[in-house]
């Protein structure tokens, strides 16, 4: 049992007791941990507020053999407040979170690129950088390919055909792993339109330009494939998604 700093953000939590709380958290060093913070429910707690979803944290804890215990905490960044204000911001915000809590490892196991990942994704909600709905759509992508289930965008995720300049696959197979060519695209598949597809490959690949000049319906049809394939791999959907305002 030892004392130990981190920083991490705060994907949810739930009451213990009369006045503690068990917080749950993405760390950088320490991966996903849960913890107990103790008396934080009270009026005169000193980190109370500090421990809520969205607020990104340096930490001090003392490692447990089921829980730990948040002994301090530090504001780094109140990423609730801009998020909390904004009913579109708020729900994408809490969609990631899940996201997040739901596709990193077993607890304590190191988890710094979902950690950076969700950070940065908040980071551009709060500021208002892009539309809610694109950062979403880009955090959930991206997440999959950190965990192992990157989608493919332009090559068939079959045979790995190239398509033709300025002419993607015309199929995406959620359960084949994206695009299909025409030889590979199995019954069932969905057929997006070309700018929706080449705005998918945009978010993957962190092109903002295409992605903020992108129309609303392709913006639409993108967030119903990340949504099924994402669900595809989580093996049950998201509990936040149904209430994403879409645009």
């Amino acid at each position: 049992m030892a004392l130990y700093r981190d920083e991490g953000v705060v994907l949810r939590t739930q009451k213990l007791g009369e006045a503690d709380r068990i917080v749950s958290l993405l760390t950088r060093e320490h991966g996903r941990v849960r913890a107990v913070a103790k008396g934080v429910r009270r009026t005169r707690s000193r980190f109370g507020a500090r421990l809520e979803p969205f607020m990104h944290v340096d930490l001090q804890l003392y490692e447990g053999r089921s829980l730990d215990t948040v002994t301090q905490a530090e504001t780094l960044t109140p990423f609730g407040g801009p998020l909390t204000a904004d009913y579109a911001r708020w729900t994408a915000g809490t969609a990631m979170l899940e996201t997040a809590e739901r596709l990193t490892g077993e607890e304590r196991e190191p988890a710094v690129q979902h950690f950076l990942l969700l950070v940065g994704g908040l980071r551009a909600l709060s500021t208002g950088a892009h539309a809610p709905g694109l950062v979403l759509d880009a955090f959930l992508v991206r997440s999959l390919a950190v965990a192992g289930y990157a989608p493919s965008f332009s090559a068939c995720a079959g045979c790995g055909l190239e398509p033709d300049p300025g002419r993607p696959h015309g199929w995406f197979a959620v359960a084949n792993g994206g695009a299909a060519c025409a030889d590979c695209r199995p019954p069932g598949s969905a057929s997006p339109a070309g700018p929706t597809m080449e705005l998918l490959s945009a978010l993957l690949s962190g092109d903002w330009a295409t992605a903020d000049a992108s129309d609303d319906r392709h913006r639409r049809e993108a967030s119903g494939l990340v949504a099924a394939y994402l669900q595809w791999h989580l093996e049950r959907g998201l509990r936040s998604l149904p209430h994403v305002e879409r645009v």
